[in-house]
């Protein structure tokens, strides 16, 4: 089994067990969206803090460059957008996983509303 059909795998194994679901398309690229659901960690420990740990590094590498504003001690954080979150121009000057990481932001919080 060559690399991508392990991860086609992975994927096929995590929405059978319920921890990962499709959220949507990326209309970018065409390819599904998934979010991952409350039991991710009960399925995946390891992945779940994987997962965690690259998410909590992202969002505060954003926070720092000012896209997106969060109280780090609030019980129950909410992120917020910037203007620079917005801003095409400023978007292009992060790195590419900063840059899929705004956006993903961005959909969730374009959801909410």
């Amino acid at each position: 089994m060559n690399e991508d059909e392990q991860i086609e795998s992975i994927i096929e194994d995590l929405i059978l067990s319920g921890a990962l679901e499709i959220a949507g398309m990326d209309i970018d690229t065409g390819e599904p969206l998934y979010n991952f659901t409350s039991k991710m960690k009960s399925v995946n420990e390891e992945l779940h803090n994987d997962l965690y740990t690259y998410f909590t590094t992202e969002t505060m590498a954003l926070w720092e460059h000012g896209f997106i504003e969060i109280n780090f001690l609030d019980e129950d954080p909410m992120v917020t957008l910037t203007d620079k979150a917005l801003n095409a121009k400023e978007i292009m000057q992060l790195d590419k996983s900063e840059q899929y990481t705004l956006k993903e932001i961005i959909r969730i919080v374009l959801q909410q509303k």
